[in-house]
């Protein structure tokens, strides 16, 4: 078990140093600081931007999402043709149906024809002017490009969390080594995390996860809002604003109908908790809609005010 532990910390010591013979080729390059963020900013496009096409296309192909005809819904592209028209976008998008898990729609930026998809249930459970508030919702993000921000956002935030690894790799791959090897030695190879150098790597995977989780919730956060802002601009378009504050109310009885006492994960009694709700609205990428339904009335009744 001595035999073992040492050659551990020798292949975790070597890996300690090629990992440093890298950082420090890097640091021999002498990158200046400009150079260095339009790189790190490249990367991050580019792999934003594959991670956009290649994820788009993955999931319209496991919805099985297919492409509305216009003459089965004339109406509803007569709809999303003005919407398109009165909005900054270039052309209408393309409008796919599928049948989704719950009665939703989303739009996508693909960074060639805009796409909106819809569940099929929508065309029989809204009526004219809530589908108009749901499409004007949907283009709204399409104007202001969200699908492709928050994919970039992403994309940032795995960058910046993959630098920091390559910058502390030496001394997280030496800490590891010094811990299994102290374990090894001690005849109880499993209590490496109770060692010095593993509480000390403990420390340090909690600090990425610390630094990913503030960054996710931000992101998380920013999210939630340009939702309130889709809505208001979608009211601002229709000018129905309590028309799209019904179709968000139809889309969650909706949801809680087909995921209600017939879901397996659902257990009679079950009352969440202000904690477990606080904890979900924190990590939910929409408000709660009771929330953006509040908004969308006090924007019709300080319309209704301001005409008065």
């Amino acid at each position: 078990m001595v035999f073992v532990g040492v050659a551990v910390f020798v292949f975790y010591a070597l890996l300690a140093y090629a990992s440093y013979l890298a950082l420090s080729l890097l640091w021999r390059l002498q990158f200046d600081l400009t150079t260095a963020v339009l790189f790190v900013l490249g990367f991050t496009l580019v792999f934003g931007y594959l991670g956009l096409r290649v994820g788009t296309a993955r999931l319209l192909s496991q919805l099985d999402a297919q492409e509305l005809p216009r003459e089965r819904v004339p109406g509803a592209y007569h709809v999303l043709d003005g919407l398109a028209a009165e909005m900054d976008l270039d052309e209408p998008p393309r409008l796919m149906v599928a049948s989704l898990s719950t009665p939703n729609a989303f739009a996508l930026d693909t960074m060639g024809r805009n796409t909106v998809v819809v569940d099929t249930v929508l065309f029989r459970i809204l009526d004219r002017d809530e589908l108009e508030g749901l499409l004007a919702h949907e283009l709204a993000h399409l104007e202001r490009k969200d699908s492709l921000v928050q994919t970039l956002a992403f994309s940032t935030i795995q960058t910046v969390v993959n630098l920091a690894y390559v910058v502390v790799a030496p001394f997280a791959f030496l800490v590891t080594g010094l811990a299994l090897s102290t374990a090894w030695v001690r005849g109880d190879p499993t209590s490496w995390p109770e060692t010095l150098p593993g509480r000390i790597r403990h420390r340090l995977e909690q600090g990425a996860s610390l630094v990913m989780g503030v960054m996710t919730l931000l992101a998380r956060a920013h999210s939630r809002k340009r939702e309130y802002a889709a809505d208001e601009r979608a009211a601002a378009v229709t000018g129905r604003p309590l028309a799209l504050a019904r179709a968000l109310e139809k889309l969650e009885r909706a949801s809680s109908a087909e995921f209600g006492i017939l879901s397996p994960l659902w257990i009679r009694g079950e009352v969440e908790s202000e904690e477990e709700r606080r904890l979900r609205d924190l990590l939910s990428t929409h408000p709660r809609t009771e929330d953006r339904v509040k908004r969308l009335r006090d924007h019709a009744e300080s319309n209704r005010v301001r005409i008065s």
